[in-house]
């Protein structure tokens, strides 16, 4: 109870903060209005899905790069998603894909867009990211380290180009200009997901500088496509207040109990805008799908947990408890599928199919 009590008074904190922040100048020029994105949200069939890496990469780059992309996996597991009556995936991009081989990378990305509108996916990209390993490079990648959670999966940009901002950040323009001016028109992506998790892994406020660029680079794309970075984190408020009052759509992480979670979703609610849970979902703690996905419809939030088959990046552990010895957790902290697609639980397939008007 007192650890509820202080997760409130912090939610009640940044809520009144950004409140308090509002009538001051915000680069907030062409953000979409809350009819707009009201509008917007209301056309849609209520977005459900999970954060997609096809079980044969271990990461973004694994992903992307043409050495690896690997279409097959793709189109076979997104049928899998289909077949679950999901509607969107989120999808981690690389700049360092993108650097290496920009023209490869698009042809990739279309690839991957065909793919999903063959079953009827709409996916949501991301362009940075503050999450694990600080450094990355192309070509092959590490192996999984078993039993040990996204062991290879990478920041975006990597740490040590991150000082140099005046050579780094021209590069990361021409990036998301690139990619998101090559597919602003599309109607097949949902929604443009800036930057996860900014200030994680100890970054804190000097993500800040890169946060305030990305959705400045976004907003003279002016894509069709509404723009978001969703808040996760409370203990760096200017953070949370800039997402907040520049995102379109309001997106976010909550990986709590159902009381927890209803919490945010209810202080969220008070900036009138539509929402997306962007990441739920850890069985450990009481995150599931059987409690957590009829909050989030029943309240018109969308749903997106993390994890879809197991794989490279050995998501069924758990973040903190790495079990080298186990091929497997006796329970799975993220994911729905093996490989074989065998489920974890059939409980929460049938759940999820109900949620999504599956028969």
């Amino acid at each position: 109870m007192k650890k509820n009590l202080i997760i409130l008074l912090t939610l009640i904190t940044c809520v009144s903060l950004v409140s308090g922040a509002s009538n001051k100048k915000q680069s907030t020029t062409d953000r979409w209005s809350e009819q707009k994105a009201n509008a917007w949200y209301a056309s849609q069939p209520w977005p459900s899905g999970c954060n997609f890496q096809p079980s044969t990469a271990i990461n973004q780059i694994e992903m992307w790069q043409n050495e690896s992309f690997d279409a097959a996996t793709i189109d076979k597991e997104l049928g899998w998603a289909e077949g679950l009556g999901f509607t969107t995936m989120r999808v981690f991009l690389s700049s360092l894909v993108w650097k290496a081989e920009p023209v490869v990378f698009k042809k990739n990305i279309e690839k991957f867009l065909t793919i999903s509108a063959s079953h009827k996916i709409r996916p949501m990209f991301v362009f940075f990211d503050d999450c694990w390993k600080p450094e990355s490079t192309i070509g092959k990648q590490d192996a999984p380290k078993p039993g040990v959670h996204n062991s290879g999966w990478v920041r975006d940009p990597s740490v040590s180009l991150r000082a140099d901002t005046a050579s780094l950040f021209p590069i990361l323009e021409k990036y998301v200009k690139d990619i998101m001016g090559t597919f602003k028109n599309d109607k097949r992506i949902l929604l443009w997901d800036l930057y996860n998790e900014p200030g994680n892994n100890g970054h804190g406020i000097a993500s800040l500088p890169l946060l305030r660029n990305v959705f400045k680079w976004a907003r003279e794309v002016n894509p069709v496509q509404p723009i978001s970075s969703g808040i996760w984190y409370f203990g760096c408020q200017e953070l949370n207040i800039f997402q907040i009052q520049n995102s379109d759509v309001i997106t976010y992480h909550n990986y709590s109990n159902p009381k927890e979670h209803e919490m945010e979703i209810n202080l969220l609610k008070t900036h009138n805008r539509p929402m997306i849970c962007t990441e739920y979902m850890a069985r450990r703690n009481d995150s599931k799908f059987q409690n957590i996905m009829p909050l989030l419809k029943n309240n018109n939030v969308g749903a997106i947990n993390w994890g879809f088959v197991s794989g490279k990046t050995n998501t069924i552990f758990a973040w903190d408890e790495p079990k080298p010895n186990e091929k497997e957790p006796v329970l799975w902290f993220h994911d729905i599928y093996r490989q074989d697609k065998t489920p974890f639980d059939q409980a929460e397939v049938d759940v999820i199919r109900k949620m999504n008007g599956k028969n």
